[in-house]
């Protein structure tokens, strides 16, 4: 079962998501990020796939609890990290960190300490009904219409990603376009052909 969180408003026309699926692979991290209060020492580290979400939950985790986020934490130095989890400790607001890439190597002793205490999370890999949503939210932020049955047939033929599901939907919308002809089975081969492989796109 999948519900969805909405987002804070964004300009019009912008194809950015106005919320968030919320799935089996993402449940634990939403539930958490609702009620930092609980976490250790106020802080979180959220880890996770590419282009999962984490991102969209910073945001929406920034804009309902006021909370300080540092995305992408890997990319900068370790000091001023440890200056703005020092900040966080004495203003006494909840930070939660990004983690881009598929780990986070910390050096310095003192943040490793730190951050070895914090509430750790990560988004899952998605299940078929998530993987569903997904996709036709991903359509819906580009006003492509995916056709009946779109998901059904698609997310069982291929890679189980977040990245896949959002590089079939880009396709899709791509030959659509190319050939000015609406998103339909052969749209779909075509699309699953080109993403991951010809054997896939020959699956009935």
């Amino acid at each position: 079962m999948t519900s969805q969180i909405a987002l804070p408003l964004i300009p019009a026309g912008s194809r950015q998501p106005t919320s968030i699926v919320v799935g089996s692979g993402n449940r634990a991290v939403a539930e958490a990020l609702a009620t930092p209060e609980t976490w250790p020492f106020r802080t979180a580290i959220l880890h996770g796939p590419a282009r999962s979400g984490k991102s969209l939950f910073a945001r929406w985790f920034a804009n309902r609890h006021a909370g300080g986020t540092i995305d992408g934490v890997e990319a900068l130095e370790e000091t001023e990290i440890f200056h703005r989890w020092n900040r966080a400790q004495e203003d006494g607001f909840p930070l939660l960190l990004v983690v881009d890439g598929a780990s986070w190597d910390i050096t310095l002793p003192d943040l490793r300490s730190r951050m070895g205490a914090a509430l750790q999370l990560e988004i899952g890999p998605p299940d078929d009904a998530l993987a569903s949503e997904l996709m036709l939210s991903h359509a819906a932020q580009r006003g492509l219409a995916l056709g009946e049955g779109a998901p059904a047939y698609l997310v069982p033929r291929m890679e189980r990603s977040y990245a896949a599901i959002e590089k079939i939907v880009s396709t899709i919308d791509r030959l659509s376009l190319e050939r000015q002809v609406p998103a339909t089975l052969s749209i779909w081969r075509d699309a699953l052909e080109a993403v991951e492989g010809p054997d896939q796109g020959r699956l009935l």
